[in-house]
């Protein structure tokens, strides 16, 4: 098969989508069908195609966003080279201008269309809006996310139930909607694949200790995140468990704040802030840690727990539906409602040595679900139903309407 992956980011941009279309990529070429990847060109203002990669860049604008650029929404100098690809089927990844041209070309040559919905926009509002015109707000996004997740594509894939449901009960859209939560290389986590001499430099640089137990986060440093929960629940355990550590891992446009509000709480010696971390070291900044936690409520997955997880950390997480098909109490993980649910939890196993290791366990085991040999073979499912229920185009009727004339 040949599949066009249609994205606006990809590397050399780090981020949770940048790894989950690296996986893919990887994992179908694995079983023999030819990947092809339309991205924007994040380093200059030309079209670059990479032979050996597949991976074609087209120029843009900068949007002032982190390293993200505006595209044409049709570049007219990329069609004759996608044209060249014959592609059997078009994967969007994005909304925005490059998933606008991916549905495009994908109408104009007749290709079959899977999309699939990872961000909940929803919850993202707040950043343009600055709290006024919310309501008119999430109605415009509502009718902008249904009209590209559900009007202009063959089959539609969200990773979680909550993005399901979203979709089902709020927006009532009737399409078919694949749950297929997003793999992951499980194995560049585990432990053993990681260079010990690696994690006890770091350990070093970040001043960590036998006696600590780190707590880890891992992502991006905003609003949406929570991260004011984490600081809260340290500046209350370091009263009584002066070795307790948050590591926060990740850039963002609050991280300031976050780390004046660390000072201000006295808490500047139990969390540490590394920023952004290359991409190919986050594993073993896993291993720093006994324990994953986050607070955030706008996941539609959290690729990151199934990363912790891998890397052989139980999760601690709110209880939001995003989480709730991936965290077990007492197996891999627990789920918090509120602050002293989650001091509560943490207490409880920084005290028991043995449910801790218990955890672990539970935690490695679980990841192997997430695999990414099994979130390939899903998605090839939904591109063999997309080009089974993709509608004949213009020429095509033409043809068959002369094969039945002349019959």
């Amino acid at each position: 098969m040949r599949i066009g992956i249609f994205t606006e980011t990809y590397t050399p941009y780090i981020s949770g989508l940048v790894t989950s279309e690296l996986m893919l990529k990887k994992a179908l070429e694995k079983k023999g069908h030819e990947v092809y990847v339309v991205t924007a060109n994040l380093t200059n203002f030309h079209y670059e195609y990479d032979e050996k990669e597949k991976v074609l860049r087209i120029p843009g604008i900068p949007t002032g966003i982190y390293d993200s650029r505006l595209t044409s929404i049709y570049p007219i100098k990329a069609i004759n080279k996608i044209k060249s690809w014959n592609l059997d089927v078009i994967h969007s990844q994005t909304e925005f201008a490059i998933g606008t041209f991916a549905r495009l070309f994908a109408k104009q040559y007749n290709i079959p269309i899977v999309h699939t919905y990872h961000t909940m926009y929803e919850d993202y509002v707040h950043y343009i809006t600055k709290g006024h015109f919310d309501k008119s707000s999430k109605k415009l996004v509502e009718y902008l996310t249904k009209f590209y997740c559900d009007k202009t594509i063959t089959e539609l894939i969200v990773p979680t139930k909550k993005a399901y449901d979203l979709f089902k009960k709020k927006y009532n859209v009737e399409r078919n909607i694949h749950i297929i939560p997003t793999g992951i290389e499980v194995e560049r986590f585990y432990k053993e694949k990681i260079d010990p001499k690696k994690i006890n430099k770091l350990k070093k640089q970040y001043n960590i200790s036998k006696k600590d137990f780190i707590t880890i986060f891992v992502g991006r440093i905003a609003e949406e995140k929570n991260i004011p929960f984490l600081i809260n629940i340290t500046e209350d355990l370091i009263k009584t468990k002066s070795n307790f550590k948050l590591l926060i891992i990740g850039d963002g446009p609050d991280k300031e704040a976050y780390e004046k509000l660390t000072k201000e709480k006295h808490c500047e010696n139990n969390i540490i802030f590394t920023g952004k971390v290359p991409w190919e070291d986050i594993p073993a900044y896993y291993q720093l840690a006994s324990a994953f936690i986050s607070a955030s409520q706008s996941e539609t997955q959290g690729l990151t727990i199934i990363e912790a997880m891998a890397a052989s950390l139980p999760a601690l997480c709110i209880d939001d539906e995003s989480f709730r098909d991936t965290v077990v109490d007492d197996l891999n993980g627990y789920l918090f409602k509120n602050e002293q649910e989650c001091k509560n939890i943490i207490l409880k196993i920084m005290d028991d040595k043995k449910l801790l290791i218990q955890l672990q366990n539970g935690a490695r085991n679980s990841a192997e679900l997430h695999s990414s040999k099994y979130f390939a073979e899903k998605v090839l499912d939904v591109y063999k139903l997309a080009i089974k229920n993709r509608k004949p185009g213009y020429k095509e009727k033409i043809t068959n309407f002369f094969r039945k004339v002349f019959s």
